[in-house]
């Protein structure tokens, strides 16, 4: 049976870093080109930078969820082995998945995050190029979001089946010889 504890922790985990990604995505640092005083030259001004922090606490925060559920499955590998059938092979499927959306969802997050955190120091004087103020693209934290979300829901089924796999394994416990006792 899955540790309900441990389900109840990761859950919290993640809607944290989904709240966070989201938060993230609604206030995105914004740009606008700005003159100087003595009117030489255009800069970038950045608002509130506060979705880098958002976006970081939700990459951490998942990290926390996937480092506890891989703990408490012992990363699948170790440990006792798992009954053969359908709740070990829905297991390892869970798994595989549920790594890709967590390394999707990650990506997304720190990319995101780097991204809003940088900002370019370019100027350019009257008649020069025009300037470029580097933001996040709408939409980078919501597909982190997106995929914390999903990494949550398959990650808390992938616990549950490897539970339910673990707890059905039954050694083989009858003689290993060949059994001529009624032959004597």
């Amino acid at each position: 049976m899955a540790s309900k504890l441990i389900l109840i922790a990761v859950f919290v985990f993640d809607v944290i870093a989904f709240g966070l990604a989201v938060a993230a995505e609604q206030r995105r640092s914004t740009a606008t080109v700005v003159t100087d005083n003595e009117k030489d030259y255009n800069y970038c001004r950045y608002d509130s930078d506060i979705s880098t922090g958002y976006g970081v606490g939700a990459f951490l925060f998942l990290m926390v969820s996937q480092g506890i559920i891989m703990a408490a499955s012992r990363c699948f590998c170790c440990g006792k082995p798992l009954s053969p059938g359908g709740s070990r092979a829905s297991a390892v499927i869970l798994f595989i998945t549920c790594w890709v959306f967590f390394i999707i969802a990650e990506v997304c997050l720190l990319a995101g995050s780097v991204t809003n955190a940088y900002h370019t120091k370019y100027r350019t004087a009257f008649g020069g190029n025009p300037l470029s103020c580097e933001t996040v693209r709408k939409g980078v934290f919501g597909a982190g979001a997106a995929f914390v979300f999903f990494t949550a829901i398959v990650s808390e089924f992938y616990y549950a089946c490897y539970s339910r796999a673990r707890e059905s394994f039954r050694p083989y416990d009858r003689e290993t010889g060949v059994g001529l006792g009624a032959y004597k």
